[in-house]
């Protein structure tokens, strides 16, 4: 679900926290948001104004009597252009201020002028975020429907160590997409599968491929965000999983498949963006033990097959969407279409092995059982995701009209 430049207030307040909500501003005008900050006084002792102007591109606003616009009653006006609020990091002050309905600066008269959702991100020393009036503050906004994106414990400027650090502003991020995207895929739950598997040989030696994992997450972080529930199924990498899904990390192919198997009849749609490996080695020692090379001027490897996890959904398919992946060196179109017939798919997402491993970007086919095809051009596996995500959402809505 494609965001068309949603208007995101950002309230930062008078907390040493407030040089990293520069970071958030920046996150969230490359996602796409139209984003515009209100500072309160104290907040322009840690960061000025003109930080957030250049990042944000718009003018930043402090003062509720400065005549941005003739005849405007500005905190007003400002309420009826935001689609979310959010303030962050937001101090103690600003959540007592809401909690207790005082308004005197822009900031709190703007949020007693705004009808729409408000997510604070609290950030403050410890003791005073578990202070009982903080957290009574807190209780009162989120019987309000505020939402209240809890502190993560950590390191505090102040050096405690506690709840209280201002989180991530990835996470933050997160928190207004997930808030602002529309919700088509709600009440469907996906699996999906990422990156390689890894078949050993011994306790240290493996056989593996270069699949960075990145496709599968960006699908599980777009389904999650259009209200799906995800399971994600990842063998080894790098990356962070996205924030609300069911992450389950395995390593081999074997693992893999029973945790698909596991899942299979709990979910409504299943994307296979994992690179699994065909075949494994027979075990060269016994486990836990490490091969030795002295002595042996070769030897063989022997390889045994892996279950194919796809082709046993597609035998065993029921009211399941089957979403296949196929990574070609030629013939890319026959050799996936043939793919899909084979396995008893939905939908295959064709590339070329060159193209797609390892980056962030890939060029793509995407083929459907009834022998439509959509070509997309090189972009970012994000904006793949979300294509892919519309076609899972066609496949529902012409079930439906069926």
């Amino acid at each position: 679900m494609k965001l068309e430049g949603e208007r995101v207030t950002l309230g930062v307040t008078g907390g040493i926290a407030a040089y990293k909500a520069a970071e958030l501003v920046r996150l969230g005008i490359k996602a796409g948001l139209k984003v515009r900050v209100i500072m309160t006084p104290n907040a322009t002792r840690f960061v000025t104004p003109l930080t957030f102007q250049t990042l944000s591109q718009a003018q930043v606003r402090v003062d509720t009597f400065e005549a941005v616009v003739p005849d405007r009653v500005e905190h007003v006006a400002l309420a009826q252009e935001t689609d979310l609020l959010v303030i962050a990091p937001a101090t103690a002050n600003i959540l007592a201020k809401m909690a207790r309905g005082i308004a005197d600066d822009l900031l709190s008269t703007f949020y007693l002028a705004y009808d729409g959702t408000t997510l604070v991100a609290p950030a403050m020393n410890t003791q005073m975020y578990l202070h009982p009036a903080t957290q009574e503050n807190l209780e009162i906004l989120r019987k309000r429907g505020v939402v209240v994106l809890e502190p993560p414990e950590g390191e505090l400027a102040c050096g405690d160590y506690g709840p209280g650090r201002f989180p991530e502003p990835l996470h933050i991020l997160e928190r207004i997409l997930d808030l602002l995207y529309q919700k088509d895929l709600y009440g469907k739950t996906f699996l999906v599968t990422a990156g390689p598997t890894r078949e050993y040989l011994d306790a240290v030696r493996f056989i593996s491929n270069p699949s960075s994992g990145k496709m599968g997450f960006a699908i599980a972080q777009e389904a999650r965000r259009r209200g799906a529930r995800v399971y994600l199924v990842s063998g080894p990498t790098h990356l962070e999983p996205p924030w609300g899904v069911e992450y389950i990390p395995v390593t081999s192919a074997v693992e893999m498949y029973q945790r698909v198997m596991d899942l299979y009849s709990s979910v409504d749609v299943v994307i296979k963006a994992a690179a699994v490996a065909d075949f494994r080695p027979k075990p060269l020692t016994e486990e836990g033990a490490k091969f030795k090379k002295e002595g042996k001027e070769q030897f063989f490897l022997e390889l045994e097959a892996n279950p194919d996890i796809l082709a046993t959904l597609g035998e065993n398919k029921g009211h399941q969407i089957l979403v296949g992946f196929a990574a070609e060196s030629q013939d890319l179109l026959e050799n996936a279409s043939a793919k899909l017939a084979r396995k008893n798919l939905d939908m295959i997402v064709a590339n070329e092995v060159t193209v797609g491993f390892a980056t962030d970007t890939n060029r793509v086919v995407i083929v459907k059982r009834d022998g439509t095809f959509r070509h997309l051009p090189l972009m970012s596996k994000e904006a793949i995701a979300e294509a892919i995500l519309d076609e899972v959402a066609g496949l529902f809505q012409g079930a439906r009209s069926r």
